[in-house]
């Protein structure tokens, strides 16, 4: 499942533009004169917090009151020259999807300047440009993605949770074996805005049905679901087993962070959970520098349990980094919950452990509650 980091770090903003003449009022960060319109059926906009949600009364928020009156003539240009003269103050905290040393897809969470503009999807892909402006704050050993003089052109949010990236040709100078590192890195950096579900590709406001280079499909967008960093276990037969992100720890220069692995993993359908907290205590399935915290002998010692949203996990003490005191390492916490939040229907991980009233972290802090994502987000950069 995908569970928002950066729910608390999204501006809402309201620009809008008549798409036909005798049409509903729209929001959006470009106007028709940049990309074709979209179905008479669709909303486009870049309220990405609120786009397709109702009022009490059953009215569109996109059409609620404060909505201004536009016209198609507008554009993205016209509209940032409202703003200049206004300086952006503070900065807004977003997950960037990074290469690292290794030639991973990872997360980052980064403190990017508040947009003038409010464009704040945008705004993020500029800041996975290489030589843009993100290159002074790489923490070291990482790198963006997309190539160096890529221009995001302006983007649409249908109501589907689609979002249509339109970008220039500048985006098709990159190598065969980037493909998948580039695509990945963009789907997932948007995909962290609540409705953004999928992502499509056009190139100076041309549709791509596929990447420009090695032919990867985008017929019907690209999601999630792809999976990152996408990695084939030998011995895995593929027709007995299911693809699942995993997450795992990496010692960097600057920090630890942690790295989202796809791989297939034999799964009993009817214990999921459990046959994905195997495959994470037994570590990465491919040689690479990545870390396995959790403790040799750590098992579950009872089936998982999903109640509301949250799943329940009991395990051994041998799952704790100091058992006398009931201490849970951080990064096993850590990769525990961002890897079973993928999962559909969960929201929130309560581990316990065996013969122990209550689990602590390396803080002393005991948990209480149940643990979401946004309780352990990615590493940040220093």
């Amino acid at each position: 499942m995908r569970v928002d980091w950066m729910k608390k770090s999204v501006g809402l903003v309201l620009l809008s533009i008549v798409l036909l003449a005798g049409c509903n009022v729209f929001e959006g960060e470009q106007t028709l004169d940049q990309i074709d319109a979209p179905p008479e059926d669709a909303k486009v906009t870049d309220d990405i917090e609120n786009v397709g949600e109702t009022d009490e009364a059953g009215e569109d928020l996109d059409e609620s009151e404060g909505a201004e009156e536009g016209t198609e003539e507008e554009t993205d240009a016209e509209a940032d020259d409202e703003t200049e003269g206004e300086e952006a103050s503070g900065t807004l905290s977003h997950v960037l999807y990074l290469i690292d040393q290794n030639g991973l897809v990872v997360p980052q969470e980064m403190e990017l300047p508040a947009p003038a503009s409010k464009e704040v999807a945008k705004q993020v892909l500029q800041y996975l440009v290489q030589d843009g402006p993100v290159t002074a704050m790489l923490p070291s050993g990482f790198q963006a993605v997309l190539p160096a003089g890529t221009e995001i052109i302006d983007l649409n949010l249908e109501e589907d949770g689609t979002m249509v990236v339109n970008v220039s040709e500048e985006f098709a100078n990159y190598q065969a074996e980037d493909e998948d590192k580039i695509i990945e890195s963009m789907t997932h950096t948007l995909t962290e805005f609540k409705n953004v579900d999928r992502v499509k590709l056009w190139i100076n406001g041309e549709e791509q049905q596929t990447m420009p280079v090695n032919g990867t499909p985008l017929t019907q967008g690209y999601s999630r679901d792809e999976g990152i960093n996408v990695h084939q276990a030998t011995g895995i037969d593929l027709m007995e087993s299911e693809a699942a992100t995993l997450y795992f720890p990496m010692q960097g220069d600057e920090m630890v962070y942690f790295v989202p692995v796809t791989q297939h993993i034999e799964m009993d359908q009817d214990q999921t959970e459990q046959s994905i907290v195997q495959a994470l205590m037994e570590g990465p399935a491919f040689d690479l520098p990545l870390e396995n915290y959790i403790n040799h002998g750590s098992e579950l010692t009872a089936a998982p349990t999903l109640d509301d949203g949250t799943l329940s996990l009991t395990f051994n003490e041998n799952i704790l980094s100091n058992s006398e005191k009931g201490v849970i390492a951080d990064e096993v916490l850590q990769s525990i919950v961002l890897t079973l939040t993928e999962q559909e229907g969960v929201q929130a991980v309560q581990v316990s452990v065996e013969d122990h009233q209550e689990v602590i972290n390396e803080e002393g802090q005991p948990y209480t509650e149940p643990v979401t994502r946004e309780m352990v987000t990615p590493a940040k950069s220093i």
